[in-house]
């Protein structure tokens, strides 16, 4: 066996692990179809083995539908990942076909508009073009929006914040009816994961500060300003190493699992178990739960497993 192929066996596995993590062994997975019968609210669903509209289709209707978040005439404001210059392969931006599904699904609940933007790392107008999102959004009948200037983000408060109490918010998620949040679930050197948490950091415009402050505190207090009304991790192709751009496709795991959660705290914790590693860990997520943002005691929430 040669270097490259033990590599990627050696993430496979892992990947594996992970996933049972979250989705559970096969007993568990019978006391996820069980909980379809329950009468209380479902807190967390998670989807696996099947294409990237098809997963979204499954975990939304667990849900009663997108109309149950997106109401007739509402703007939704629609946040992915689309930080990198990558093709969508390589596991470093949100796949631009659950993005598609997202807007199709709410305009067809009545959605006024659906825009999505994202403050990007690299150039925009390539990161927009080569992830596969700019026509993505525009052939499902969305809108793209530019988030590379100053001029579109706004002064606001974070009372709750201990560290990070001020900051620049983009104009569209101010005035959202209904915002949407769609991170790719991938490795990052300096937060160790990108999740629902750390994909608001492209909500801002001065993230330097984060950086500079203490990240995984200013992320957890950003986590209490606004809540998306609805988070979905991607977890198709998933970037194991080297995040949060990722070297080749050899950081690459296709995983094919989704999460779905109001609770942005409770998606996280799932997300990290589904990568294979410990939410204790995971500094921003746990001062994001004692800050009462949301969930991490999965065991008492109300998780729908599909398997499609």
């Amino acid at each position: 066996m040669d270097r490259r192929t033990f590599f990627r066996n050696s993430l496979g596995v892992s990947a594996l692990a992970g996933s049972y993590l979250a989705f559970g062994e096969p007993k568990e997975l019978l006391a996820g179809v069980a909980l379809r019968l329950s009468t209380a609210p479902v807190d967390l669903v998670a989807v696996r083995g099947g294409e990237v509209a098809q997963m979204f289709q499954k975990g939304i209707e667990a849900f009663g539908g997108m109309g149950a978040f997106v109401k007739k005439g509402q703007k939704v404001v629609v946040k992915p990942n689309i930080g990198w210059d990558v093709l969508p392969e390589r596991g470093g931006n949100t796949n631009p076909k659950l993005v598609a599904e997202i807007i199709r699904q709410c305009l067809q609940a009545g959605a006024k508009e659906v825009v999505v933007f994202d403050h990007t790392c690299d150039e925009w107008q390539r990161c927009y073009k080569n992830s596969g999102i700019e026509s993505a959004v525009k052939d499902a009948g969305g809108r793209i929006a530019p988030g590379h200037t100053e001029g579109y983000y706004h002064d606001v408060a974070i009372p709750k914040g201990k560290v990070l109490t001020s900051a620049k918010e983009h104009e569209l998620v101010l005035g959202a009816d209904v915002f949407i949040n769609v991170p790719i679930l991938k490795h990052h050197s300096s937060s160790r994961i990108t999740g629902a948490l750390k994909n608001l950091m492209g909500n801002v415009w001065d993230r330097g500060f984060w950086h500079g402050n203490d990240l995984h505190q200013c992320i957890a207090d950003f986590g209490t300003f606004r809540k998306p009304t609805l988070n979905v991790v991607d977890a198709y192709y998933v970037m194991k190493r080297n995040g949060p751009r990722g070297v080749s496709a050899e950081d690459v795991v296709t995983m094919k699992a989704q999460l779905l959660s109001t609770d942005i705290v409770a998606i996280d914790t799932a997300a990290v178990k589904l990568f294979g590693s410990d939410p204790k860990d995971i500094r921003h997520i746990q001062i994001a739960a004692e800050q009462g943002v949301g969930r991490m005691d999965l065991e008492n929430l109300n998780i729908k497993r599909i398997t499609v």
